[in-house]
């Protein structure tokens, strides 16, 4: 692996996430619905899960009658509790998306979905170009990832316009985790699309479900004042490879 940003910080996550991603306010009451309302259809599709996680995403696209999901994480323990999630229903992989997705043919894929992952990599050409080498013509891609306005503020940075590093540290029961993540202006976010033969069909900044406003009323109302994950549903539109 090239880049091994926050691997060791998710190794240590993945119990946690395990226990509680179905309801950790952030990831069900918030990421997920402005992820799931840019889904198309996916009964019958080929869905790609990129940066599965422990699993949610993945045994959901099972459950909408996916004709076949093959999930990906960098982490070897997110990968084992998705395994534990969802059996041998999805084919789940050990994959870095820092590097070629050589285990997934050409135009093979309908849908790929990454739900916060983009952001732990700094450059992304390689895995837009990937994703293109293999969604299907007029496939769709969505994904999720910090929100350049988020970051630039809560991390007090001089210069919007810089691609860079950040700490940060999560606090969790089982204590607190380091982690690493890059944070970059919206047109770095927009650009790698556009280079690499995707058209952006919708830019969400949704607001924070009445679910999350119950779990946590005071994060809901800065919520509702200050963008944390931008959402993004782009479409294939140009083969790279022809």
């Amino acid at each position: 692996m090239k880049d091994l940003i926050s691997f060791d910080a998710y190794e240590e996550l993945a119990n946690y996430y395990a226990r509680y991603v179905d309801t950790k306010p952030f990831n069900a009451y918030y990421e997920r619905p402005g992820t799931l309302s840019l889904l198309p259809d996916i009964e019958g599709k080929h869905v790609l899960d990129a940066g599965c996680g422990a699993g949610w995403y993945t045994e959901w696209f099972i459950k909408q009658n996916a004709a076949k999901v093959t999930s990906i994480d960098f982490s070897p323990n997110m990968v084992k509790f998705t395994k534990k999630r969802v059996g041998d229903r999805a084919e789940v992989l050990q994959s870095d998306l820092n590097e070629p997705l050589d285990m997934i043919d050409d135009h093979s894929v309908d849908i790929i979905v990454s739900p916060l992952t983009l952001h732990y990599l700094k450059n992304w050409e390689l895995p837009m170009r990937e994703f293109n080498r293999i969604l299907k013509d007029k496939g769709r891609l969505i994904f999720s990832v910090h929100h350049p306005f988020m970051d630039y503020v809560e991390f007090e940075r001089d210069n919007y316009f810089t691609t860079e590093l950040l700490t940060d540290q999560w606090d969790t029961p089982d204590g607190k985790v380091e982690v690493q993540f890059y944070r970059r202006p919206l047109n770095e976010i927009l650009k790698p699309l556009h280079l690499n033969g995707f058209v952006i069909e919708k830019l969400i900044e949704p607001m924070p479900t009445d679910e999350f406003k119950q779990a946590i009323p005071e994060k809901y109302e800065k919520l509702t004042k200050k963008p944390q994950f931008l959402f993004i549903r782009a479409q294939k539109t140009t083969d790279l490879n022809t």
